[in-house]
């Protein structure tokens, strides 16, 4: 097994590769995904030292949970007892495919551990936290009933997700918090104003998703590409018309970063996320095991990263903070992004 850098979530946290796999893509929101790669996927990133698996219960309503238990069980040797959890819960779901608000009740958090707890296999999720804070229940609340589940032995860590300052503190003084979880990218740097001079000083680490913006700034899209109505992407405002297209020319100023270094678009705007801190810890949403072995290239060959600061300086000039066009979710779910308000 290879190795890869390591950082530690939080002051409190556990160890975990610097760079993690997020698995929602392999059950659900985008289209075209496939078992046997996905499950070649978490095995090749298993195999090249990634020991962080970042899922949610309603990825296809407990599919990817399933997806990770077959995956981990047919590992090699060792591979299952490397992996850490880290579950996302609280999202509700109907039989439409439609989503109904977050249920953060301290009930429910127990009923939803239990239920993932079954469906990964294992007797213990190593971070768990809500998938959008629920405003309908204090944030006290919520996290005081995971803190049980970690005195129980079920949960090792808690962790936070898409939650503003003002929550994170309230969190805070409840129990120890691993991290947060929130979408960080070139064209996503709203936490960099309060969110995360907010965890920083609490401690507290961070999980960014969306490092390549859903496949946007990965150099792979392209303003012909035809989305299927059942996509994400097919209703997400930066993949529309104008802003598209603009998006589009922002990554094509990273093109030629990327190709004066020799290296691949996708692998700037991972290193790039890489280099904003030793206390963040990219995701990437691969679902092949090429696009994985892309994203383990973001770490280059030299004792410090792929970027050097002239490199940091040309692609801030060439995507300087707020430059994306379009929110970076629908309308209608930004009203549920707390780190919004």
């Amino acid at each position: 097994m290879a190795t890869l850098p390591t950082r530690r979530l939080g002051s409190t946290g556990p160890h975990v590769s610097a760079l993690g796999l997020g698995c929602m893509g392999m059950s659900a929101l985008y289209v075209g995904g496939d078992r046997a790669d996905s499950i070649a996927t978490i095995h090749a990133a298993l195999d090249a030292g990634v020991t962080l698996l970042d899922t949610g219960d309603f990825y296809g309503m407990g599919h990817n949970e399933l997806l990770i238990n077959e995956a981990l069980r047919t590992a090699p040797a060792g591979a299952r007892e490397r992996a850490l959890t880290s579950v996302k819960f609280g999202a509700l779901r109907d039989p439409d495919n439609g989503w109904a608000g977050n249920d953060g009740r301290p009930a429910a958090v127990k009923n939803f551990a239990a239920y993932s707890l079954r469906r990964l296999g294992t007797d213990h999720i190593d971070i768990y936290r809500l998938a959008r804070v629920d405003p309908d229940v204090p944030i006290e609340e919520t996290v005081g009933a995971i803190a049980e589940l970690v005195e129980a032995g079920h949960v090792r860590h808690i962790g936070l997700s898409e939650a503003g300052a003002e929550n994170i503190r309230r969190a805070a003084s409840v129990a120890p918090i691993s991290d947060l979880q929130i979408e960080y990218s070139l064209i996503s740097r709203g936490i960099e104003d309060t969110i995360l001079p907010t965890v920083r000083e609490l401690g507290i680490g961070v999980t960014a998703y969306g490092v390549l913006s859903r496949g946007l700034i990965s150099g792979h899209f392209t303003h012909t590409r035809e989305l299927d109505p059942a996509d994400f992407r097919a209703a997400s405002p930066r993949f529309q018309g104008s802003n598209l297209r603009h998006n589009l020319a922002l990554v094509d100023s990273l093109r030629e970063i990327a190709e004066r270094k020799g290296v691949t678009v996708a692998q700037i705007a991972i290193a790039w996320v890489l280099s904003r801190g030793d206390d963040i810890v990219p995701l990437v949403g691969a679902r092949r095991p090429d696009r994985l072995a892309e994203a383990l290239g973001a770490f280059g060959g030299g004792p410090d990263g792929l970027l050097d600061a002239d490199d940091l300086a040309a692609i801030e000039r060439a995507v300087p903070a707020g430059a994306a066009a379009g929110d970076r979710y629908p309308a209608a779910q930004m009203p549920h992004l707390d780190s919004e308000r």
